[in-house]
């Protein structure tokens, strides 16, 4: 994923949790935010919190979350601003179940975003 599709300042991750909508799944949440000034594509912020597992799991759920996202792109409405947050199970749920599996779960909460 490129540097212009991603959140990275704490104030812009501060904007998102404050002012945006979210939805949730059972491994999933997804914050989100119109922003003011038009880009031409979305950005996404990542959070994979310690209970998800050690740095090594974290690190790699954070790799496949980001391309799954990256082949969403342009599906994904622009002029938002998103933070995906990974919920602790899901790094041994993406094991378990492949990483297709895990690209299901983001098309299941970009659906409740959009409804």
């Amino acid at each position: 994923m490129h540097k212009r599709n991603r959140l990275s300042r704490s104030r812009d991750f501060d904007t998102v949790y404050r002012q945006g909508r979210s939805t949730s799944t059972r491994f999933l949440v997804l914050y989100w935010f119109e922003r003011e000034e038009s880009g031409p594509e979305p950005r996404l912020g990542l959070a994979v919190p310690k209970a998800a597992g050690n740095a090594v799991a974290r690190n790699k759920v954070k790799r496949q979350l980001r391309e799954l996202w990256r082949a969403r792109l342009e599906r994904i409405p622009a002029n938002r601003d998103y933070v995906l947050i990974a919920k602790p199970g899901l790094s041994e749920a993406v094991e378990s179940n492949g990483f297709d599996w895990l690209g299901d779960r983001i098309d299941e909460v970009l659906q409740k975003a959009a409804a």
